[in-house]
């Protein structure tokens, strides 16, 4: 029994013993102030095939035309494609623009963006406090915020669109009060306002729980010191909360503008395709449309419109990030 009960340590030192004979034989050859890189190695091999190379095929498509899929056989038309995009007499109005889809569907992410982002952060903010003030059935709570999280994107639009139909469940609630039928995503105000309900409710607590952790780590002291001094609470909100909060909500920031304007799946099938008309078309159902689901198949321009939306992510990130800097 001894011997049995033993069995899996052995094991287990047997095979410590056979991975040390490749890491000696590594070391060896590199030296041990590179050993870092050889535990680095595999991940970044992975990373840079399924993120670095990708990145650089788009850019590769972004200057090349035709409809053929393999890159060696497109033909290179330098800026012609980002040229097609910004070709416009006046930008504030899309149809004036050789590709009014495409400022389209700009001028509808940046709506969504700017009221989505700032509704999130408020309302994340606001639940994040709550949970960081109960103690009874806080990890209750936590797992009802975060649940929607686990869904899928496209289960939740089905959900939703299920709810909202004519003959749907707040359709039926509407009905028994006395009220009539209302088609909410034929409208173009109920459409846009569920598109972003719909978005906050699914992603609000993920942004929640990483202000949550922000909150809990703030030490107390402050706030009884606060407390002793007979500071008011919006004060403590606005001179203590916030600041020692910022890193937090930098983060929470930048995912949000990043979450937001990849907006496409849940909105997608909520809308069922962006509609009504194009009120709900939003920059990537522009690229995909314009790279799969036209008959044309124009990768090169779904590529730049791509190119445009990750250097605006881009430059967005770095102004945040700095903002951040200097605030702290």
């Amino acid at each position: 029994m001894t011997n049995l009960r033993a069995l899996p340590g052995m094991t287990f030192s047997w095979l410590v013993r056979l991975l040390e004979v490749p890491f000696d034989l590594i070391e060896r050859l590199i030296g041990g102030r590179r050993m870092p890189w050889a535990f680095l190695a595999p991940n970044m091999v992975i990373f840079g095939i399924f993120s670095f190379l990708p990145i650089a095929l788009l850019i590769g498509y972004a200057f090349t035309g035709g409809s053929d899929v393999l890159l060696g056989d497109r033909p290179f038309v330098g800026l012609e494609n980002f040229a097609r995009l910004f070709d416009c007499e006046n930008y504030l109005s899309p149809y004036t623009c050789r590709e009014s889809f495409f400022w389209i569907a700009v001028r509808n992410t940046l709506w969504y963006v700017t009221i989505k982002v700032t509704a999130m952060l408020a309302i994340s903010l606001m639940t994040a406090i709550i949970l960081n003030r109960i103690w009874f059935g806080r990890g209750f709570f936590r797992a009802v915020f975060f649940y929607p999280v686990l869904l899928s994107p496209v289960v939740v639009g089905l959900v939703w669109q299920w709810f909202l139909n004519t003959n749907g469940l707040l359709n039926a609630f509407l009905v028994e009060l006395g009220f009539e039928r209302v088609i909410f995503m034929l409208d173009i105000f109920w459409s846009r306002f569920f598109v972003i309900f719909v978005s906050i409710w699914f992603q609000m607590g993920f942004y929640t729980l990483i202000l949550l952790a922000g909150l809990q780590a703030i030490p107390s002291d402050i706030y009884e010191a606060a407390a002793i001094d007979g500071t008011p609470r919006w004060r403590v909100f606005t001179r203590i909360t916030l600041p020692m909060l910022a890193p937090n909500l930098v983060v929470v920031l930048v995912l949000l503008m990043i979450r937001a304007v990849q907006v496409f799946d849940e909105a997608y099938v909520l809308t069922n395709g962006g509609g009504p008309g194009t009120a709900n078309t939003f920059l990537v159902q522009f690229i995909y449309e314009t790279a799969f689901a036209s008959d044309l198949k124009l990768y090169g321009l779904a590529s730049a419109a791509s190119v445009v939306m990750g250097f605006v992510l881009l430059i967005l990130t770095l102004v945040q990030l700095q903002l951040a800097r200097k605030a702290e």
